[in-house]
């Protein structure tokens, strides 16, 4: 009797474990084929880890694995990573302000721009890309011959650390200080610090007239390269037993607590999602995801065209999308795969 029930049981597990295989097959089939039929159209690459394994890793639109793809503005998050880096080393201090860096400053106003004003987005500069108010900075920088300078020049519309105003301005500025402070490139400083250390070699920096890296985006990256800067935030700042990033700056950078009154899922335009606005910490953002049975948080850097890189940490995953949706709605595409078939999938295998 008891044999029979133990070899009903395992009948059972069996059985819903092929069912779970099943449901995971259909569900990525599903997703391959709305891809293809343009119903999610520009999805140029999909990679999801589960724990320590990749259960998802798909390209489409001639792209394959071993393409660089343009970050966007994703790549402020780094930016972000690099400043903690440059505060562990206390090259720099959240309390430093721009009078010290830039002494031309020092009796204006805007001298008094504290670092995490900057990484914020709180400097208070007249720039504005989030909400079509502008006026969008970056555009008139690209004309220049002096990126840094344009942007330190910049008229003020608020009073440092007032308002949240979404720009690139802030973060040319933050690599221009880490470079400062540390007494090289900030491609050097990336490539000793960061790179390195978590293996990723195949990049490219869009470079300023006057050699400066872009630390605002458009920075060239393989999307398994993004994955592992998912993967050190998600493990606290460690890589292979090495600290990287401290841990308390990754839990500071990553709080999140400044209402941005956006929601990415309701841009996404899923149906039947309850919509919480996003919260932004320093150059990254966190949404709570709420659909159906989900009611989950998601960390995540964002860039223009959809390019992200995604931590959930209930589910101990991590979710790397690129895209060419550049400049609308449908660069916010992944937070309705994320919903429809990514999580229904994690759940999927964890339940198996």
């Amino acid at each position: 009797m008891r044999i029979r029930i133990i070899f009903s049981a395992l009948i059972i597990l069996i059985a819903a474990s092929c069912h779970g295989q099943q449901l995971e097959h259909l569900l990525l089939s599903d997703l391959k084929a709305k891809i293809a039929d343009n119903t999610y159209p520009n999805i140029d690459g999909i990679i999801v880890e589960l724990g320590n394994h990749i259960i998802i890793e798909e390209y489409f639109n001639k792209y394959d694995r071993g393409d660089r793809h343009d970050t966007r503005s994703a790549f402020k998050s780094v930016t972000s990573l690099l400043a903690g880096i440059a505060v562990d080393q206390k090259l720099i201090s959240l309390e430093d302000n721009l009078g010290k860096f830039f002494p031309e400053l020092r009796k204006q106003r805007k001298g008094t721009i504290t670092v995490k004003d900057l990484l914020e987005m709180r400097s208070g500069y007249a720039c504005e890309e989030f909400y079509d108010i502008g006026p969008v900075c970056e555009d008139d920088m690209w004309d220049t011959n002096d990126w840094i300078d344009y942007c330190i020049n910049i008229g003020l519309k608020d009073t440092p650390g007032l308002n949240w105003s979404y720009n690139s301005n802030d973060p040319m500025i933050m690599g221009e200080i880490i470079s400062r402070a540390s007494g090289m490139t900030i491609m050097e400083f990336a490539r000793i610090n960061l790179f390195e250390p978590l293996g990723i070699v195949d990049y490219k920096w869009t470079i300023s007239p006057k050699g400066r890296g872009v630390t605002a985006g458009s920075f060239f990256m393989l999307p398994s390269d993004m994955l592992k800067i998912s993967r050190l935030v998600s493990d606290s700042g460690r890589w292979n037993n090495r600290q990287v990033v401290s841990k308390p700056w990754i839990q500071q950078s990553t709080t999140c607590e400044i209402d941005i009154d956006f929601s990415f899922a309701r841009y996404s335009r899923i149906p039947h999602a309850k919509y919480e606005s996003a919260k932004y910490g320093y150059y990254w953002y966190k949404e709570q995801l709420q659909h159906k049975d989900i009611n989950a948080e998601v960390l995540f850097a964002s860039g223009n065209g959809g390019q992200y890189m995604m931590i959930l940490p209930d589910y101990d995953a991590k979710v790397v999308f690129t895209g060419s949706n550049f400049g609308n709605w449908r660069g916010k595409l992944p937070f309705e795969i994320l919903l429809k078939y990514i999580i229904p999938i994690i759940e999927s295998k964890r339940s198996g």
